[in-house]
């Protein structure tokens, strides 16, 4: 039982996504590294969208959440490959 016990721990903390990163691509707001301007106005922590047409034509929503030192932390992207065109 014990066996069972520590697997199941060890289990989940191999399950962890603290470690994984959304990497910018073209189109991103942090794409070659953080903007120059800086939001000044919004609240740190608070988040916003972003969304964009990939090379290939799919449409790219992208979440990114401001930081303290007031940098872009990109949180994380969707694609969507069939998007109507207007």
């Amino acid at each position: 039982m014990r066996k069972l016990g520590l697997l199941l721990v060890l289990a989940l903390a191999s399950c962890s996504t603290a470690g994984y990163t959304v990497e910018p691509i073209p189109g991103s707001i942090t794409y070659g590294g953080q903007p120059r301007e800086r939001l000044v106005k919004s609240p740190s922590g608070s988040t916003f969208s972003h969304s964009f047409r990939t090379g290939d034509g799919r449409l790219a929503l992208e979440t990114y959440r401001i930081e303290p030192d007031r940098s872009l932390t990109l949180l994380r992207r969707e694609i969507i490959s069939d998007y109507p065109e207007n």
